[in-house]
């Protein structure tokens, strides 16, 4: 798992800044596997939670607000 990635994340000071390919690599790290992709839409599922995730590119950047939702899913499942 990227540290980096996952400080920057849960600390919340860098929402807009987040790599895309980091994103979805920790997002991969913290269990959930890609379930489809559809235009620019990416879906992800964690078995072990039953949390989905609907993820989007801005530019290179994650976008924003789904940076805050991983987040509040890593704090409610302590991942």
């Amino acid at each position: 798992m990227n540290k980096k990635t996952y400080i920057a994340i849960m600390s919340g000071q860098s929402d807009n800044n987040i790599s895309y390919a980091d994103f979805q690599n920790l997002i991969l790290d913290l269990g959930f596997t890609l379930q489809r992709q559809k235009g620019s839409h990416t879906m992800y599922y964690n078995k072990g939670i039953g949390e989905f995730l609907n993820i989007q590119k801005d530019g290179a950047k994650a976008k924003a607000y789904q940076v805050k939702q991983l987040r509040q899913i890593i704090t409610k499942h302590n991942l």
